[in-house]
């Protein structure tokens, strides 16, 4: 008898979790939200979740909390989230690194693939590969043409050692056959400046970072890593049209949640991000901040990490990147 009053009132108390949880996902949410940027302050991460909080915070009634936590390429403010209560009241926002992260730094006091419930993946940031506004390559067919006959002779930067676009550029190489020499920098900016100044032969950088570059016609832009062509550069060709159709290579931003967040706390925070998205004054400051909306559920940003993730493990292990 005292088992079965013991077992009937262990069954309660779960009944009672489940429901205290269902009733806190009804009513969520009833407190601020905290959303961890783990990037610099200025950047495209950072970018988008000012631009989309206003707009959060007035569909929950409840105050939106920035807090960048920038380092170790996304880790330090991701291991803050992965401790955090799993209850939506602490929001990451991912990116490639996440993958990246998962393939390179295996000491990290997280799993990476883990630790995390996808929420939805919100925009994706366009590659743009430009030279010098003087140089001699008028297309990337040119630019590439060069480069198989002189290996290792032209160069190219990013913004820094095992981040997304020196995967981009190690994969651009293995699409096309042609051989450049890395420059590794510690920024986009500083990777632009570099080409324009005639120190380094190609950047291949996020589009908002070279935008002042371009318009002040100091760069030459010769493609563009979407699969279709950019509206801010309609008259810029694709990798994928000039012949290399496996080649597309975007920053994508995402928000994430601890692992163990209930299901329909993820479902409503995601439903609300697309609604947001779909806000054409919102779309307007995304697009005008080079951020272009592309929204996945759940189940598909679950689906499209995984995916990414073997992805960058080829090119990693094909290109022998490692950090240093």
């Amino acid at each position: 008898m005292k088992h079965l009053l013991r077992r009937l009132g262990l069954l309660f108390a779960c009944f009672g979790l489940i429901i205290s949880a269902a009733h806190a996902a009804e009513i969520y949410p009833s407190k601020p939200i905290k959303i961890i940027v783990p990037f610099p302050p200025g950047g495209g991460a950072d970018t988008l979740i000012r631009l989309i909080s206003p707009t959060l915070g007035e569909l929950w009634k409840q105050s939106v909390i920035i807090e960048n936590r920038p380092g170790a390429s996304g880790a330090i403010g991701a291991e803050l989230v992965a401790q955090a209560p799993a209850d939506g009241y602490t929001l990451l926002v991912i990116a490639n690194s996440l993958t990246i992260n998962a393939k390179l730094r295996t000491n990290l006091p997280y799993d990476s693939l883990r630790a995390f419930e996808p929420v939805a993946q919100l925009v994706i940031s366009p590659q743009v590969i430009a030279v010098q506004s003087v140089s001699p390559y008028k297309t990337l067919a040119d630019l590439l043409r060069d480069a198989k006959a002189k290996p290792g002779a032209l160069s190219y930067s990013t913004v820094g050692p095992a981040t997304t676009q020196h995967i981009a550029g190690e994969a651009l190489k293995r699409v096309t056959g042609a051989d450049f020499t890395y420059a590794a920098f510690t920024g986009g900016g500083l990777a632009a400046n570099a080409v324009s100044g005639g120190h380094v032969t190609m950047v291949l950088t996020n589009l908002n970072e070279v935008a002042g570059l371009l318009d002040s016609g100091k760069l030459r832009p010769l493609a563009v890593t979407t699969r279709d062509r950019l509206e801010a550069l309609p008259q810029v060709p694709t990798v994928i049209e000039l012949g290399y159709k496996d080649y597309e290579a975007v920053v994508w931003f995402a928000l994430a949640a601890p692992a163990g967040t209930p299901a329909n706390v993820i479902q409503k925070i995601a439903d609300d991000l697309q609604a947001t998205l779909m806000d054409p004054e919102i779309k307007q400051k995304l697009t005008g901040a080079g951020l272009y909306p592309s929204y996945l559920g759940p189940k598909a940003l679950s689906a499209h990490i995984q995916q990414e993730y073997e992805r960058y493990s080829r090119i990693i292990d094909e290109a022998r990147i490692k950090l240093d």
